[in-house]
């Protein structure tokens, strides 16, 4: 009896037509064919039918997305630009001043699986309008607030996490059903290449808008304007392409959803996604220290050399750190993202395991680099200057290669509760904790030594060395993906190509015959 004759009974909805259900062979001529060891590959005419969208309206859409992804970094990192001041206007040591990220990262953290749920079943568009628009409001409320009323300020930072969870969970899985293949590849890298250009925006935006208003508070009122454009950008231009569908024209059999505990259970099974996403978490761990503390340790470095004055009450803080980071991120940013893409690009022809070894490769690499950093800061701040260049540069190799991991060992209808799982993981063990932990560390080492600018620099540098220990472990981590990622990637094509069928609860579902007798009962429906 034909696969066609049956339906799948009390089986999870979905948008669009799923076709016949996985297991089961498909008629001839049907879009799912089991037997097909190469899926087809839509062409370009082909996803324009699909999607609705011309290639055109296709990559403007990713544009808009990453202008908006570049903002997103650019607000989180204008914070760290002024970070003297505000710790100055405030009245607040290391361990306060680390909680402004914490807070922020915790929020973002907390939302972003709700956001991944609801991106799964409701207009994703809308949903980026409603969080960037609240996002940008709250910013600039939080411009507002007066120096008695600190908690405020870490309120507002907290409820800016509501718009930046709204998009970083929803946008990929926008532009992966867009585009296929080397085109989705292409696409994922420009789009992460906002993250660090943003984040370098966000130093010197922050660091040159406090120079000219001589005021840090207008620092902080820079990117809502520019979130008021985003949500009229979104609104005009970008459309939503029906889920799924570019993976569903392929040869291979459509793929019913299943449960979320379901999907948590099978991730959790999944070896190359779990050590991928902890060699992450090592990463967002230094770069979240990093990005808060690095202009502050350079300011406390240049005083302790004699170059510039101390940040006293009163006065404005020098900002020349924070401009100069600024631009080493974003310089080590591009050429990190292009430089790791491309040679994982030429390894994987020799190599099936290139992409984590590349990884690993930049982790354990960028350890010492950060250490010598922090070791000659007290000497000679231009060598500080060339080992963070170097270390932030291998440290961004990772950012592209660790989306495409998350793509090729996931199945289409688990990546958007992969990323939120990957998000969760990240920030709870990375960015999450990392800002205030260095800060803490910093305001203990003070206490034990008297009061003095060299004291303050000091404790901050050894603080900060925990960096190169987290940065070795993730590279470990990604070395245990080696072992694992070609059999899992093969799992997974095999799983989208119906050749693997999961065993567990989705087996116990019945199929209803739309005609004649059905074939695929499960057993405990017989022995009742």
């Amino acid at each position: 009896m034909s696969g066609s004759d049956t339906t799948p009974f009390l089986s999870q909805a979905d948008d669009t037509d799923d076709g016949p259900v996985p297991g089961i062979p498909a008629m001839p001529g049907s879009m799912g064919n089991p037997k097909s060891e190469d899926p087809e590959v839509p062409v370009r005419e082909g996803l324009q039918r699909i999607t609705g969208l011309s290639s055109g309206r296709s990559a403007l859409i990713v544009a808009v997305l990453c202008y908006i992804n570049l903002l997103n970094y650019m607000d989180r990192f204008t914070v760290a630009g002024v970070l003297p001041d505000i710790e100055q206007f405030f009245d607040i040591g290391d361990s306060s001043s680390g909680l402004i990220q914490t807070v922020f990262i915790s929020s973002y953290m907390v939302l972003a699986p709700v956001f991944g749920y609801l991106g799964d079943r409701y207009n994703r568009k809308y949903l980026m309008c409603g969080g960037i628009a609240f996002w940008s409001l709250v910013t600039l409320g939080s411009s507002f607030i007066p120096r008695e009323q600190f908690w405020l300020l870490l309120l507002t930072r907290g409820l800016v996490g509501v718009g930046e969870a709204s998009y970083s969970t929803i946008a990929p899985t926008l532009i992966a059903d867009l585009f296929v293949a080397d085109q989705r590849s292409r696409m994922l890298s420009v789009f992460y290449f906002a993250i660090p250009v943003g984040s370098g925006l966000g130093y010197i935006a922050g660091s040159k808008v406090k120079d000219v208003a001589g005021d840090w508070h207008w620092a902080l009122r820079v990117t809502p304007g520019l979130g008021v454009v985003a949500v009229v950008l979104l609104f005009l231009v970008v459309r939503e392409p029906p889920r799924g569908a570019v993976e569903r024209h392929s040869n291979s059999p459509p793929l019913n959803p299943t449960s979320w505990w379901a999907d948590l259970r099978a991730l959790s099974r999944n070896p190359s996604f779990i050590l991928s996403s902890l060699g992450f978490t090592a990463v967002a761990f230094v770069t979240g220290s990093l990005a808060l503390w690095a202009p502050a340790f350079l300011l406390r470095s240049r005083v302790v050399l004699g170059e510039t004055p101390p940040c006293l009450p009163g006065d404005s803080c020098s900002s020349s750190d924070s401009l100069i980071f600024g631009l080493i991120t974003c310089l080590t940013g591009v050429l990190g993202v292009g430089l790791g893409v491309e040679i994982s690009r030429r390894l994987r022809r020799s190599n099936p395991r290139a992409d984590p070894l590349v990884c690993a490769a930049g982790l354990l690499g960028s350890a010492p680099f950060l250490f010598l950093a922090l070791a000659c800061a007290r000497g000679s701040i231009v060598a500080t200057y060339i080992f963070i260049f170097i270390g932030e540069t291998l440290l961004s190799m990772n950012w592209a290669i660790v989306a495409d991991i998350l793509l090729y060992v996931v199945i289409p209808t688990r990546r958007s509760t992969a990323e939120a799982f990957q998000i969760v993981l990240s920030h709870l063990l990375g960015d999450a904790g990392s800002p205030y932990l260095i800060g803490v560390i910093s305001d203990r080492l003070r206490r034990d030594w008297p009061p003095s600018f060299l004291s303050e620099f000091r404790a901050l540098q050894f603080s900060l060395m925990l960096c190169a220990f987290v940065g070795a472990l993730g590279g470990a981590a990604f070395l245990g993906t080696a072992i694992f990622i070609e059999s899992d990637r093969r799992q997974a094509q095999l799983h989208v190509q119906g050749l693997l069928h999961e065993a567990g609860p989705a087996d116990d579902r019945i199929v209803v015959p739309q005609r004649g007798r059905s074939t695929r009962v499960p057993v405990s429906s017989v022995l009742i």
